[in-house]
C-alpha cells in the first residue's frame, strides 16, 4: 500500500495521506509521494482543485518522522524537504486542506501552504517545533493569515489550537463534524471546480498580489492578470449562459 493516495473524481483531485498508524507523519515515503501528487495534480488538465487530508481520525499529519530524522541526524532540512506550495513546487490551481485531526509542525505546514481549509470540529493545529528544538522558518507568512500575535503565540508556546480558534481568527474557512469532513471539503471543491477556469486561476493570483507588492503596483499587476480572463472565449460563453440560463460550458481558453 502506497503512504499516499491520489484519486481524480469529478474534476477534484484528492490526496490522502495513508500512514494512520504513524499519525500520518511525514518519512520519506509520504514526503515523496505528496511531492508526486502535487506534479500530478498540476499536470492533470481535468483536475480544476486537490483536496490534501489525512487518513483516520486522530491526525492529519502529525509532522516529521522524528524517529527517522533522529536516525539520520536531520539538522536543517534542504529546500525540497517537505512540498510547499508556491515555495518549492508551483501549483496554480486552488488547492484546499481538509483537517481530520491533528496538524502538528509539518502538518501545520501543509495546512497553511494550502489556499483554504476546511476542518473537523476535532481538528487541532500547532507548531510543535518548539517542545522539540525543532525550527519552523516555514511560519514566515503565518503572520500575513491570523494577526501577528497569535502567530508569535504559536511559535513561541508550541500549544495547540483548537478548530474552533483556528475558525474565529480566520485560519479555518469552514467547520465540519467529523463524519461530514470530506463531503463539505467536496462541496467547496465542487463549487470553485463549476467556475471559469481562467477566473479562478487568476483570482487564486491576485489573492497574493498585495502580500507581495506596493498597492499600486498591485493593482496594476491585477489588470494585467485578468486583461486574458476578460478576453476569454469563457467571458463570453459565460455572458451568454446568463441570458440564455443555461449551465455554462467552460473551455479554459
Amino acid at each position: 500500500m502506497t503512504a499516499v493516495r491520489y484519486e481524480l473524481r469529478d474534476g477534484i483531485a484528492w490526496l490522502t495521506i495513508d500512514r494512520p498508524e504513524a499519525r500520518n507523519s511525514l518519512n520519506r515515503e509520504v514526503r515523496a509521494g505528496l511531492f508526486e501528487g502535487a506534479r500530478r495534480f498540476a499536470a492533470d488538465d481535468d483536475a480544476r482543485v486537490l483536496v490534501l487530508t489525512g487518513s483516520g481520525t486522530k491526525a492529519f499529519c502529525a509532522g516529521g518522522d522524528l524517529a527517522e530524522m533522529s536516525a539520520e541526524g536531520l539538522t536543517i532540512p534542504p529546500p525540497d524537504y517537505v512540498p510547499q506550495f508556491g515555495r518549492n513546487i508551483q501549483v496554480d490551481k486552488p488547492t484546499i486542506a481538509a483537517v481530520n485531526g491533528a496538524a502538528f509542525a509539518g502538518g501545520f505546514l501543509l495546512a497553511q501552504s494550502c489556499d483554504l481549509c476546511v476542518a473537523a470540529t476535532t481538528a487541532t493545529f500547532a507548531i510543535s517545533e518548539v517542545r522539540v528544538g525543532r525550527g519552523a522558518p516555514w511560519a514566515a507568512p503565518l503572520a500575513q493569515m491570523i494577526p501577528r500575535r497569535i502567530a508569535m503565540e504559536l511559535l513561541l508556546t508550541g500549544r495547540p489550537l483548537t478548530a474552533d480558534r483556528a475558525y474565529d481568527i480566520g485560519f479555518v474557512n469552514r467547520l465540519a463534524e467529523p463524519d461530514r469532513l470530506l463531503e463539505v471539503a467536496g462541496e467547496l471543491a465542487a463549487q470553485i471546480a463549476g467556475n471559469a477556469p481562467l477566473s479562478v486561476l487568476a483570482g487564486k493570483r491576485t489573492a497574493g498580489l498585495t502580500a507581495e507588492l506596493p498597492l499600486s503596483a498591485a493593482f496594476d499587476e491585477a489588470e494585467q492578470l485578468w486583461a486574458p480572463v476578460y478576453t476569454s472565449g469563457d467571458a463570453q460563453e459565460g455572458m451568454r449562459a446568463f441570458v440564455e440560463k443555461r449551465t455554462p460550458v467552460w473551455r479554459g481558453h
